[in-house]
C-alpha cells in the first residue's frame, strides 16, 4: 500500500512540474546602440516616444527596429539585455531603415551613450501568448 502511495505521489509531482512550468524564454542576437532625449538625435520633441510614452532620464527603456514587431515584440514588453542589469521596456520605435536592432535610452547623458557605442548583444523575453511567434 505504501509503495502505491509513493508511486502516486511521484506521478503527481512529475505532472505538476511539467504542467506548471512557465512560458519558454526566447532569445535573439541584435545590434544595440544607445540614444538620448536631445533634439540633435531625435526630433523637436525628444522626450516623446513613438508609442506615446514620455521619456525621462533614469527610465530603463528601449526603442526597437520595426521588424521586431513581426517577431512578437510589443509596447511595454519587458526584455533583458546582455551586459546590463534589470529589465527594459519597449516604448519607442526606430527608423524603418534599421533591422534586428535596439536603441537603449540613456537619458541626456551623451557621453554614456557614446561609451556604449555599438554592440552585438543577446536579448531575452517571455513571449505574450497573443503576440508570440
Amino acid at each position: 500500500m505504501l509503495e502505491k502511495i509513493n508511486n502516486y505521489l511521484i506521478v503527481i509531482s512529475i505532472f505538476l512540474l511539467v504542467g506548471c512550468s512557465g512560458p519558454e524564454t526566447k532569445t535573439m542576437k541584435v545590434t544595440a546602440t544607445a540614444y538620448n532625449s536631445v533634439k540633435a538625435q531625435t526630433s523637436n520633441e525628444p522626450n516623446n516616444a513613438a508609442f506615446g510614452d514620455t521619456l525621462k532620464p533614469g527610465m530603463k527603456v528601449i526603442a526597437i527596429s520595426r521588424d521586431l514587431l513581426d517577431s512578437g515584440f510589443y509596447h511595454n514588453m519587458e526584455v533583458t539585455i546582455e551586459g546590463l542589469e534589470g529589465t527594459y521596456k519597449v516604448v519607442d520605435l526606430m527608423n524603418r531603415r534599421w533591422t534586428k536592432k535596439i536603441d537603449i535610452y540613456m537619458g541626456t547623458d551623451i557621453s554614456k551613450a557614446r561609451d556604449w557605442g555599438k554592440q552585438k548583444v543577446e536579448i531575452r523575453w517571455i513571449p505574450n501568448e497573443k503576440n508570440s511567434q
